[in-house]
């Protein structure tokens, strides 16, 4: 009986290369955040809490067996693109590392809270 996991070989018997695994960005308005998840596995969360017309951005994190991977970068251009789509927020970068990426994307500081 075949392995229904393995990879099928492709023409002259070489393996093809496994799927990439579930990949799936999410705002969770009732949690107040947005998410990554990695084959249905939390990955990396943005914390969120609204006063007013502005979006603080509290809490970034990404589970320490992911770090270094782009994972929370990924998610925060999700959650920015999120908000400047609704139209209805400015942004306010009260987690350090929210902050850290608007410095390195200054093209999207326009969004910030003033």
């Amino acid at each position: 009986m075949a392995d229904d996991t393995a990879p099928e070989p492709t023409e002259g018997g070489a393996q093809a290369p496994a799927a990439e695994p579930a990949h799936q960005l999410a705002h969770e308005p009732g949690n107040r955040r947005y998410t990554l998840r990695i084959d249905r596995q939390l990955t990396a969360v943005v914390d969120y809490t609204v006063n007013g017309g502005a979006i603080s951005f509290t809490r970034t994190f990404t589970q320490p067996s992911q770090r270094g991977k782009g994972f929370a970068a990924e998610l925060v251009r999700f959650a920015v693109d999120d908000v400047e789509a609704a139209g209805d927020y400015s942004i306010v970068p009260m987690c350090w590392y929210v902050a850290e990426w608007f410095d390195r994307h200054p093209e999207r500081r326009s969004l910030l809270s003033r």
